[in-house]
């Protein structure tokens, strides 16, 4: 079981090394990504997936419990503790969403009948157009894909550590995801541009030229800026869910002060 992933240092994109000692992401613990593009997000993450032993381009290294992870861990999917859903997940396999959790299912060994209907329920959560049991896989959406993977990911394959990158571009809830997300004693990593999401992780690692920059640990008030940015969220999230649906704007919304 893992209770904590280690990031030791690596270099930036000019070969300097990065100036943290180490950092720790615990269980249950929320943390977001964040940064221009081209700083090094994606790569940091890809890092932590990869249990990375100097042996990627960035030349970090991370441990798990404290400790260099088995070769085997680290090559075999199986085994591998990490989830990650990125930007342009894809689904090759032409199989139905049943048949494609199924399998997963049974690769993990898991025999509970109702874990499949529970999954496509969850995902159906973060998605405004509900996925079901027989769609292929191969049509789904980009938001529907990732919503199914993120579901499949808390349920099926019970990964320790998630990693997220960009929820907020697919067009899924993405605040949902976070609600559900956020309770379930897993590391959770967010890469993300979007500062509600930002917000509500209680670290925030800020990337520049590669490279980590500094960590800051949310403070009180930005707690309360988190909400109070999170209630003008819904209210933008109310509108675009409106305009998706062929629905006209309520004077209600038209009068809501955002300020």
């Amino acid at each position: 079981m893992i209770t904590e992933l280690t990031i030791l240092p690596g270099f930036n994109k000019a070969g300097l090394k990065e100036s943290f000692s180490e950092i720790t992401l615990s269980a249950g613990e929320t943390i977001s990504i964040v940064g221009p593009t081209g700083s090094g997000k994606t790569a940091f993450i890809t890092d932590i997936e990869l249990l990375a032993q100097e042996d990627t381009a960035t030349r970090r290294k991370v441990l798990v419990n404290g400790l260099v992870p088995d070769d085997e861990v680290r090559c075999n999917p199986c085994l591998k503790p990490i989830a990650m859903i990125t930007q342009n997940t894809k689904c090759f396999a032409d199989l139905s969403s049943e048949e494609f959790l199924r399998i997963h299912a049974r690769a993990r060994g898991i025999k509970n009948n109702n874990v499949i209907d529970e999954t496509i329920e969850l995902a159906n959560k973060f998605t405004g157009e509900k996925i079901r049991k027989n769609s292929r896989v191969t049509v789904l959406s980009g938001g529907q894909t990732r919503s199914l993977l993120v579901a499949d990911a808390i349920l099926i394959g019970a990964s320790p550590v998630i990693l997220l990158d960009e929820i907020e571009n697919a067009g899924i809830f993405k605040q949902e995801v976070v609600r559900i997300i956020q309770n379930t004693g897993k590391i959770i990593v967010f890469v993300t541009h979007d500062p509600v999401i930002a917000l509500l992780t209680k670290k925030r690692i800020i990337m520049q030229n590669g490279a980590v920059k500094k960590v800051i640990i949310r403070s009180d008030l930005e707690v309360t800026a988190a909400y109070n940015l999170l209630e003008y969220d819904k209210k933008v999230s109310i509108i675009r869910e409106r305009l998706r649906t062929g629905k006209m704007i309520t004077k209600e919304l038209v009068s809501a002060s955002l300020a």
